[in-house]
């Protein structure tokens, strides 16, 4: 029974979904903590929605090179990125939407990105795989 059990995570953690979902996992990691850190950053400077905006543009950058090159390793088109363009638009309205409710729910600036991270992320995996592997 133990065997069989060990048989099926090994196929599990072999498929190709889930090798690109830990690689997104990855990538998703170093974006979030480039968003996090550069929205800190600003935050000193800037109204909340503002840095949080800059700081969801230049993580956004880094993301599509990490997302194409790494995650789903394949070639940047324009179709691709157009495509993981649109996802991280509609990903974007949930940030700024989710982020202003917590913000009205009282949290502060600095820890109100952390209850949007858990549940925007998810959301943006399907998105962008969808972008990547069905355009």
């Amino acid at each position: 029974m133990k065997t069989n059990e060990n048989g099926k995570l090994k196929q599990l953690l072999s498929s190709t979904l889930t090798k690109e979902f830990i690689r997104f996992a990855i990538v998703g990691v170093v974006a979030t903590g480039i968003h996090y850190g550069v929205y800190l950053l600003l935050l000193r400077w800037m109204k909340v929605n503002v840095a949080y905006s800059c700081g969801y543009v230049f993580s956004l950058c880094c993301n599509l090179l990490l997302t194409s090159f790494f995650t789903f390793r394949e070639r940047i088109t324009w179709k691709k990125t157009v495509g993981f363009l649109a996802s991280h638009g509609v990903n974007y309205v949930l940030h700024i939407l989710f982020l202003n409710l917590f913000l009205f729910l009282g949290i502060t600036e600095q820890w109100a990105p952390i209850p949007v991270y858990c549940i925007v992320i998810p959301i943006n995996f399907i998105l962008v795989r969808t972008a990547f592997k069905k355009l």
